[in-house]
């Protein structure tokens, strides 16, 4: 059974930086893609950033338009861990936060989500 567990959220200042984790077992998460999704109140989910498995040893990432500059994704296979640092943290990223296995075409950069954590981790960004 594929867990994933987020954590890591806050109320923060804008400006401000988070660190969210989320850790992953019941798969080989090491072979998996991996990505983040963002659930603002009252919106649909958002994609936010996506990292490539293990096999591609120039580690791909992938960003939403919306945080590039500002968020990085990385992940640390051997602890089967994800993560997503969060800087110049601005209202608007207030919300959910969920990783997810993800299906990642590496040429084109196209990405989504295909199992989406059940156990959120919330960001509030406000002054």
């Amino acid at each position: 059974e594929v867990q994933l567990v987020e954590s890591g959220g806050a109320t923060v200042q804008p400006g401000g930086s988070l660190r969210l984790t989320c850790r992953a077992s019941g798969f080989t998460f090491s072979d998996s893609h991996m990505s983040w999704v963002h659930q603002a109140p009252g919106k649909g989910l958002e994609r936010v950033a996506a990292i490539t498995n293990s096999a591609y040893t120039d580690r791909s990432t992938f960003y939403a338009d919306s945080v590039k500059g500002r968020f990085t994704i990385s992940r640390d296979n051997a602890k089967n861990e994800l993560y997503l640092q969060l800087n110049s943290l601005k209202a608007e990223d207030t919300g959910m936060y969920y990783c997810a296995k993800s299906w990642i075409q590496v040429v084109s950069g196209a990405w989504h989500a295909t199992a989406i954590g059940g156990l959120e981790t919330e960001v509030t960004v406000s002054s």
